[in-house]
């Protein structure tokens, strides 16, 4: 799997293809969840989630995992291009399933439009993985597409989805084929659901889970 060859051009892809939609998933929850002190971004891509996280968390630190070089370029350039600079955020090149995490623990996990580039079989190993990087009390916030309930959304959502899936195997030879539901797993690995919002005609969701201790907000 690799972004790279998109990564030039994947910002303007983005608003070009769906305006600020996606970002509206991105920051659903950032002005409501308990302020974090260590972040994890996964897959992050071009920085625009980044961005988002270090305006609202002046004093967090931001570790940024992302295994395509060319993306990391681009979050750095998100950075400096809105006043923050890139040292502001620690940069990690690395493949999730491979990476080893320093001891110190996240109490915010972020994965947007992330998970969605695994197949069934992947997550389930993929999802206990990363919730052992979270503390006890950690969020964890997921957007992502998702496929509608009924009715003409749903057949909307599922033509949406085979175009998008035939698209990035072809551009990024990703490995999942299909849109698989990370919710089961997430369940298992000690989260709950605890906010939950759609937009585009079920098209697309923002989630916000936390551990089984943490707090009813």
């Amino acid at each position: 799997m690799g972004f790279d060859p998109l990564a030039p051009v994947y910002p303007a892809m983005e608003v070009f293809l769906a305006g600020k939609k996606l970002q509206r998933c991105r920051t659903a929850f950032l002005d409501e969840i308990r302020p974090p002190q260590k972040i994890l971004l996964l897959g992050e891509g071009h920085g625009r989630g980044l961005v988002e996280c270090r305006r609202r968390f002046p004093s967090s630190e931001i570790v940024c995992l992302e295994a395509c070089p060319g993306m990391i370029r681009q979050a750095r350039r998100a950075l400096e291009s809105a006043g923050l600079g890139s040292a502001s955020a620690s940069f990690v090149c690395c493949d999730v399933r491979d990476w080893d995490p320093p001891s110190a623990r996240f109490d915010l996990i972020v994965t947007n439009f992330f998970l969605d580039c695994f197949g069934a079989e992947e997550l389930e190993r993929l999802i206990p993985r990363i919730a052992r990087f979270g503390t006890p009390d950690a969020q964890w916030l997921v957007a992502d597409f998702q496929q509608a309930a009924s009715g003409w959304r749903r057949c909307r959502s599922r033509a949406i989805l085979w175009l998008m899936y035939r698209f990035f195997r072809l551009a990024t030879g990703l490995s999942a084929t299909r849109l698989c539901r990370p919710d089961a797993a997430l369940v298992r690995a000690g989260f709950r659901l605890l906010h939950r919002r759609e937009y585009e005609w079920e098209l697309l969701k923002s989630e916000w889970w936390g551990r089984e201790s943490t707090d009813k907000h």
